[in-house]
């Protein structure tokens, strides 16, 4: 490995030459001789720098962006070469959408880690657009997302169906009704999640649905914010059943029973698009398609 590009890359994010040093257990005078040599061999200067500040060029926005992708890969390949030598072991960091991640994961991960005890994940949670672009740019090593993607370079495995209905509070007026009107919700509050949601996504699949666009909304950041807001009367929305969970067995939120309802999708397993995995990541993965269809 470019001893170089992993100074360049610490400097560049601790935005610091001291701590950067620190961080590397190196002299500072050590760090700047590294930068020095990275922008003599480039031809060019990669780091703006003052007393007060450290600020990357445009050269150095280039230099920076394919250094983490190049540290990502090395830290890859050591990883899949020492596999070879060992039972499956070390980090897999895992990156997964706000539902799964949230309330099927962590389950998913002790199954996995009572027979692979040896195995150190790390675990991301960001929406589905954030999770795609981590594992493009080798931040993760796999990610798990809402419904499915077409971008360039991934690998995607659909591997479990996931429902939502739409939810309100237990004492909402139409919770004990039998047959709703769709139009009737358009007069409701709808709490919906964030653009790049997969969640948010499939909301807007139900509204269409109900052949509407609700006058009234407020957006929240994750799911769990949207429940405590519909129990405390905030609004109703469209949720998972996987995160309804618990609130559906202790009676704080009730399933509208409507025409077109529960909608599917899928939860996808996504990678890029390599010939090798490490163990862990093939455990991980096999671990989720099998529990899918036991």
């Amino acid at each position: 490995m470019d001893q170089s590009l992993l100074v360049f890359t610490t400097v560049v994010e601790q935005k610091n030459f001291t701590r950067a040093a620190e961080l590397l257990h190196m002299t500072q005078p050590a760090v700047s001789n590294y930068i020095q040599s990275l922008e003599k061999n480039m031809g060019i200067k990669l780091l703006e720098r003052t007393n007060k500040y450290v600020r990357l060029s445009k050269a150095g926005e280039i230099v920076f962006h394919h250094a983490t992708e190049i540290l990502g890969l090395y830290a890859r390949m050591e990883r899949l070469i020492d596999d070879l030598k060992h039972t499956a072991s070390g980090p897999i960091s895992i990156g997964a959408s706000y539902t799964f991640g949230e309330y099927i994961l962590p389950h998913k991960i002790a199954s996995m880690l009572k027979m692979y005890p040896l195995v150190n994940p790390i675990i991301t949670i960001k929406n589905s657009h954030e999770i795609i672009n981590l594992l493009m740019k080798h931040k993760i090593d796999v990610g798990i997302i809402e419904g499915e993607t077409n971008a360039d370079h991934l690998k995607m495995i659909p591997f479990a169906i996931d429902e939502l209905s739409i939810t309100v509070p237990s004492n909402h007026p139409l919770a004990a009704a039998n047959k709703i009107d769709p139009l009737l919700l358009n007069l409701e509050t709808w709490l919906v999640r964030e653009e790049g949601s997969g969640t948010r996504e499939m909301q807007e699949k139900g509204f269409k649905q109900m052949g509407f666009s609700p006058k009234k909304c407020r957006t929240f950041g994750s799911t769990q914010v949207i429940k405590e807001s519909i129990e405390a009367g905030l609004g109703i929305s469209i949720l998972s059943h996987a995160s309804i969970k618990n609130e559906l067995e202790l009676g704080k939120v009730k399933i509208l029973e409507i025409d077109g309802f529960p909608i599917s999708r899928n939860f996808s397993i996504i990678t890029p698009q390599v010939e090798f995995h490490t163990k862990a990541v093939e455990i991980f993965i096999e671990s989720l398609v099998k529990n899918s269809t036991d």
